[in-house]
């Protein structure tokens, strides 16, 4: 894994993103709670990975952090410096540093360019080399994501979808960042290809020294590229941890539920015997309590009331829920292993 500095690269402090919903004249006012007190920090040269259900919010918290989405409360912090209504200097300063790698790889390039043109037209607008020097330039990162610099004269749809990719990651790094978020960036691709784009991010974080946002539902994935995970649930970080203490010992029933569900090649392994059912809360209306309350098979009285369950903490390991792992015998639900002691804590 990637060597960090103490010092976070990016801080997320309480940040919530909310939506007005449209109604009518005489109706009350609603808003969708996509983001809701979100706290975390990436380092430079980390991978943190941001996972999570469809419609969990991860999204948009990736776009909110480098300030593509309004915040609605908290701050964003990049470097040490606030961004979130901050000057428009700092948000230019952060745009030259940071950039984002979309999900689907036709759609983040433009069809009408070639990929030197897509690529040249960062170099210029940021200035990032003299103009002269923009052909080598785009060659150069074009090889570096493992495409031929000869293919710098071919449109989009002249290329597979792996190929696309590694496009759109090559006009990411041409600003220079030191902070990608790649949101769901190998969800559209075949299997065989996934690998391939997951290595290509390996090499380039340790070649680069790149902290990446990796977003993603694949928690298979995210074990092997990730070194700290955040689980996301209607809005809120329920776990957060070192990938594998999180996906080992995860604490929180939904990480359980979800690392439960990941498939695993051994035919001897059966499947979890209570898979996580139901569907998430809408977002206009979250549940007092625990969000989870509706779909945790381990919920208690106090899961359905209006405080929030608390944030408990071993070491670097955060999560937050009302049971209690009584020592390091005790196992955790959904995994195939006992929770004899789980109970209110």
């Amino acid at each position: 894994m990637a060597t960090t500095t103490n010092w976070p690269l990016l801080e997320a402090d309480h940040v919530s993103v909310t939506f007005p919903l449209s109604g009518g004249l005489f109706s009350k006012k609603r808003v969708v709670h996509a983001v809701t007190q979100v706290t975390l920090k990436i380092r430079a040269g980390e991978t943190l990975g941001l996972v999570g259900e469809s419609g969990s919010g991860k999204s948009t918290l990736g776009r909110a952090l480098l300030q593509l989405e309004k915040v609605s409360e908290g701050e964003v912090r990049f470097d040490g410096q606030r961004v979130t209504h901050g000057l428009k200097s700092e948000i230019a300063r952060l745009r030259m540093q940071t950039a984002m790698i979309f999900q689907d790889p036709f759609a983040s390039l433009n069809p009408r360019q070639t990929l030197g043109e897509s690529i040249a037209e960062v170099l210029r607008v940021h200035q990032k080399v003299p103009r002269n020097d923009v052909p080598a330039r785009v060659a150069e990162l074009l090889t570096l994501v493992g495409l031929r610099p000869e293919q710098a004269s071919v449109k989009p749809s002249q290329l597979s979808g792996g190929q696309c990719q590694r496009a759109g990651i090559a006009r990411a790094l041409a600003i220079e960042p030191r902070l990608i978020v790649a949101d769901e960036c190998v969800a559209a691709l075949d299997v065989s290809i996934q690998g391939q784009i997951v290595n290509l991010l390996m090499d380039l974080r340790e070649k680069m020294g790149l902290a990446i946002l990796f977003i993603a539902h694949d928690l298979a994935i995210v074990r092997r590229l990730c070194d700290r995970v955040a689980v996301m649930y209607l809005g809120r970080i329920v776990e957060e941890g070192p990938a594998e203490e999180v996906f080992t010992r995860p604490r929180h029933p939904y990480t359980a539920a979800l690392v439960a569900a990941i498939p695993d090649i051994s035919p001897d392994k059966p499947l979890p015997e209570e898979p996580l059912g139901g569907e998430p809360p809408s977002p206009v209306a979250i549940p007092q309590g625990c969000a989870f309350h509706p779909r945790c098979p381990y919920a208690q009285v106090q899961c359905r009331t209006g405080a929030l369950p608390p944030t408990r903490q071993i070491a670097d390991h955060t999560w937050t829920c009302v049971l209690s792992h009584a020592g390091d015998e005790t196992v955790v639900p959904l995994t195939g292993r006992s929770f004899d002691e789980a109970q209110a804590g």
